[in-house]
């Protein structure tokens, strides 16, 4: 079994929603398991560390559940066999924001778990977003997006870690034709994945960057339980497979 670790917010909450479910459906039995704090920045999971909080809301395959743990409860009572992490969006462009923090908690990680590291690439705002933190991007999605690009090759780079590029991908996605007709939009609000596409699409990149599950040949479809009649154009999911699968 898989056994997947992400210490993140409500990005990795997107990011693990279908993963558990693309890793079944390709052959791959898997336990994922989110630590959630929303807008929870590197620097809060450091504090978060030394203070041993247990603020985190225990998410398993993609769903929420009652508890609350902090991180050495999860890593003391389960092994890993990938962790991954990434910075709160609205600092995800400034680099100056990752350190010292991001370097601490690989540190206390490495010592504590033998999982592979992975970091999570996060995403530009939509152009419209209501996003309060989006004017530190003078509200202008590509500045975003090559700010943390650059933040999070340097950081990966830097601690030789591996990284998934989802921040890359939403925004190859958003110059798909219903994408960029504004028929669909890659959010559902302006910031977090949209509840089919946005979803599948970044669940999709950990799945290869992970597990080395091809996208092109997924089969997966995603559905919205909790939103009657909503479904999937397939076109659309090829699409994002395609784009998924033009990535390492």
């Amino acid at each position: 079994m898989l056994k997947i670790l992400a210490i993140g917010n409500s990005f990795s909450s997107d990011a693990t929603w279908f993963l558990h479910d693309i890793l079944a459906h390709n052959g791959v039995e898997s336990r994922v398991v989110n630590l959630y704090i929303g807008g929870c920045s590197l620097e809060r999971h450091w504090q978060n560390i030394e203070g041993n909080k247990r603020e985190y809301q225990y998410q398993v395959n993609g769903r929420p559940t009652d508890r609350y743990v902090s991180i050495e409860e999860v890593l003391t009572e389960e092994t890993f066999d990938v962790i991954v992490t990434h910075q709160a969006s609205h600092d995800s462009g400034w680099a100056c924001t990752y350190e010292p923090f991001l370097g601490l908690i690989l540190d206390y990680l490495r010592k504590h778990s033998e999982a592979k590291i992975f970091l999570n690439e996060t995403w530009a705002y939509e152009v419209t977003s209501p996003h309060g933190n989006f004017m530190r991007y003078e509200r202008d999605q590509q500045k975003m997006f090559k700010a943390l690009n650059a933040a999070y090759e340097a950081a990966a780079e830097r601690y030789g870690l591996p990284l998934i590029r989802s921040g890359e991908a939403v925004q190859k996605i958003r110059e798909l034709p219903a994408f960029r007709s504004g028929e669909v939009s890659i959010t559902r609000d302006g910031f977090h994945m949209h509840f089919l596409y946005g979803r599948y699409a970044v669940a999709l990149m950990w799945a290869a960057k992970i597990a080395g599950i091809d996208p092109l040949s997924d089969t997966f479809v995603p559905a919205a339980e909790f939103l009657p009649g909503m479904s999937a154009d397939e076109m659309i999911l090829k699409a994002i497979r395609e784009i998924a699968g033009s990535f390492e």
